[in-house]
């Protein structure tokens, strides 16, 4: 048995997407022909009077900015499928770099700011990019060509006086490159073509809960999944106004009001940052959607408490560009309730023949990928299937998650692959063994625990070797030195063992 999109009266609320685009840039030229002096885009300096600051940009001047750098980056040397790595904070730059880079065929590779010097080069080597967008410049990116990724650096870019060269009109071609981790830890790159990205948004559209009268914040990270396609594509297909920004501090309620935000994508740990603000008026607020880490009952609870909102769900993963379920339009709750497979998109739990009981959990639809970076390999079968490794079960076609990926750790909305982590304590010569678990975390939602077997062996210097090595948000937040880990009769260490101690807050005996 599968289950194929809502069945609720909202998702029929719209149509197909405006224009019939072949790339998300297309979306931008329809709607500076319909709506030209609309604002578009908008990127304020956070808790400053409004109007102080602020970078505005009306579709038609958006439209013509992404034909402008287009041709810049067309000249020079780039031409369709070669790839261009982005790497900086959320701003209006990083949008226009992003879109123009579509708009020219270029393939798009996000780069998590955080990255240390070893991860970009290891990104930059693998994906073979030519030119990196940069708002931080590191010797790690010496093997290309660097350019600041900031309106001044994409004002140089628009000035090269180039013809604008437009993408090929290939729906598979492939437009983004995104970087996640299998079960291994090893990184790999989701190859998303502009068929998946804009499969992703029409499914979005055709659940009607943006128009082009809302205002939507974009605080979520873009290099991530949810703040590139699921923020930005629900933007663009909605005509809607985005107001970007990089963090928010204490001063999200305030920033909310100041500039009129109607809908508001956020990660749970935000959201629990949130309840600590004065919540008395949120001004124009009218939708809250979670997404990219499990959102706590106890937390939905207090917030609707406080604010008579609810807050809506969803269920993505980077390969399905990024959209699976959502709640809109559901009355349901309780613990791991994501909602209804989005318009266009199927669901199959284990191999179909009973979805009431936990099993894996497959996707079928055109919002999927074609496969890791650079084969093709591990991608949807022969059917369109991709199981996605997450444990889930239905109950009138609605999906609840039982557990994501378990090996996971959800650090502030980012996946953490314990493998990954794993190998890096290992490098530290008087570690015998090591297990890296998840642990719970009041502002994170989680944190990395390492569990370390080693008589010599000492927290400090595995803190500090991972401080080296690793991403902030990757980096154990404690370290256990243990005699000895806990493992079954074959040897196997015994995660589940460690995962109860830690909720404990205890050693191994």
């Amino acid at each position: 048995m599968q289950i194929e999109q809502p069945s609720a009266p909202l998702a029929e609320a719209a149509g197909g997407l405006p224009g019939a685009p072949s790339n998300l840039a297309d979306l931008v030229g329809w709607w500076a022909r319909a709506t030209p002096d609309a604002v578009a885009l908008v990127e304020p300096v956070p808790l400053l009077p409004q109007g102080q600051g602020r970078h505005e940009l009306r579709w038609s001047e958006l439209d013509e900015r992404l034909d402008a750098v287009a041709a810049g980056l067309t000249a020079l040397g780039l031409v369709a499928g070669q790839r261009l790595a982005l790497l900086g904070a959320n701003s209006a730059a990083f949008v226009v770099a992003h879109l123009a880079a579509l708009r020219a065929g270029v393939v798009v590779v996000p780069v998590n700011p955080q990255s240390t010097p070893d991860e970009l080069a290891a990104v930059l080597a693998d994906s073979g990019a030519r030119v990196l967008l940069t708002d931080a410049p590191s010797e790690a990116a010496a093997a290309v060509r660097v350019l600041p990724l900031s309106d001044a650096g994409l004002d140089e870019l628009a000035a090269s006086g180039a013809v604008p060269v437009h993408s090929p009109q290939d729906p598979e071609a492939l437009a983004v490159l995104l970087y996640t981790a299998g079960t291994s830890g090893q990184p790999k790159a989701a190859m998303l073509t502009h068929r998946a990205l804009l499969a992703h948004v029409e499914h979005l559209h055709r659940l009607g809960v943006l128009s082009a009268g809302d205002r939507v914040l974009a605080s979520l990270p873009l290099f991530h999944v949810f703040g590139l396609n699921a923020v930005l594509g629900g933007w663009l297909g909605s005509g809607a106004r985005l107001v970007v920004t990089d963090g928010h501090g204490d001063g999200l309620a305030s920033l909310l009001r100041a500039e009129g935000v109607t809908n508001l994508p956020l990660a749970p740990p935000t959201l629990r940052r949130l309840l600590e603000e004065d919540l008395t008026d949120l001004g124009a607020l009218t939708t809250v959607v979670s997404g990219a880490a499990p959102l706590p009952e106890e937390l939905a609870a207090r917030f609707r408490e406080r604010t008579g909102l609810r807050v809506e769900q969803g269920y993505g993963l980077t390969e399905a560009a990024p959209g699976v379920t959502a709640t809109f339009g559901s009355a349901r709750t309780g613990q791991g309730h994501v909602g209804r497979p989005l318009p266009g998109v199927e669901l199959r739990i284990g191999d179909g023949g009973d979805p009431t009981e936990p099993g894996e959990i497959a996707v079928r639809g055109d919002n999927l990928f074609s496969g890791y970076w650079p084969d093709g390999r591990d991608g949807p079968d022969v059917d369109g299937w991709f199981a996605t490794g997450d444990i889930g079960y239905l109950e009138e076609g609605e999906l609840f998650l039982v557990d994501r990926a378990r090996e996971l750790v959800i650090v502030n909305g980012f996946n953490v692959y314990p493998a990954e982590v794993e190998q890096v304590v290992l490098e530290v010569p008087e570690v015998r063994a090591v297990a890296v678990v998840g642990g719970p975390d009041a502002r994170t939602g989680e944190q990395v625990v390492a569990f370390v077997e080693g008589a010599a062996a000492s927290a400090a210097a595995v803190e500090e070797h991972c401080a080296r090595r690793l991403a902030r948000f990757k980096r154990p937040a404690r370290v256990v030195v243990v005699d000895a880990l806990p493992r079954g009769a074959t040897g196997k260490i015994r995660k589940g063992r460690l995962r109860e101690l830690v909720l404990d807050d205890r050693e191994p005996a």
